[in-house]
């Protein structure tokens, strides 16, 4: 297919995702309202909402950040399974349906729909060691990138901590500098 051929495609709303059974994915997902901190706020919320996820559908989070208005996760699924859609689904109704049970006025669109997320994520099929450390380091970075902390140990919602506490990544980890690559987020 052609560049021209793909672009048409994509600007058609025919984008492809990469379904691979057993696979790990890199994800970015992202508030509707990038002003927002419901993700920080209301993070007891969203660890319910993985762990719920996780008992009905399994799946693996090997690293995640959560920051204020979107979350990067690496989560690997089951073998013979390749529905992340569904698992994503799944995470953002019930923290949507959670946060809005707890008081917080969350807005609906003229079809009567949550607007707390917006309607798709990113994705990034890992393909390999290589490409897996580098979407971990990026993920563990990530609240320095966005000048939330100096040190990502700072930020008290990452993998990272887990990484130190098994002995992966030294407590003094300060990241490898810029990481390259699309994340799905937008430019700064």
């Amino acid at each position: 297919m052609k560049r021209s051929e793909i672009r048409e495609s994509l600007s058609h709303g025919a984008y492809r995702r990469n379904f691979v059974p057993g696979g790990a994915y890199f994800f970015t997902a992202t508030l509707d309202d990038r002003r927002s901190s419901a993700l920080v706020e209301h993070v007891t919320q969203l660890r319910n909402a993985f762990h719920v996820t996780r008992a009905e559908r399994p799946f693996t989070v090997e690293a995640i950040v959560i920051l204020p208005d979107h979350l990067h996760v690496i989560m690997t699924l089951p073998e013979a399974d390749s529905d992340f859609p569904g698992r994503w689904r799944r995470i953002k109704s019930l923290f949507t349906h959670r946060v809005a049970a707890s008081g917080v006025p969350v807005v609906r669109n003229h079809r009567g729909e949550f607007t707390l997320w917006q309607r798709r994520f990113w994705e990034h099929t890992i393909r390999g060691e290589a490409d897996f450390e580098r979407c971990a380091e990026y993920i563990h970075f990530n609240p320095v990138k966005h000048r939330l902390v100096a040190s990502p140990a700072d930020w008290p919602y990452s993998s990272l901590h887990r990484y130190i506490h098994a002995g992966i990544l030294p407590a003094d980890w300060g990241g490898v500098g810029d990481i390259t690559g699309n994340f799905g987020e937008r430019g700064d």
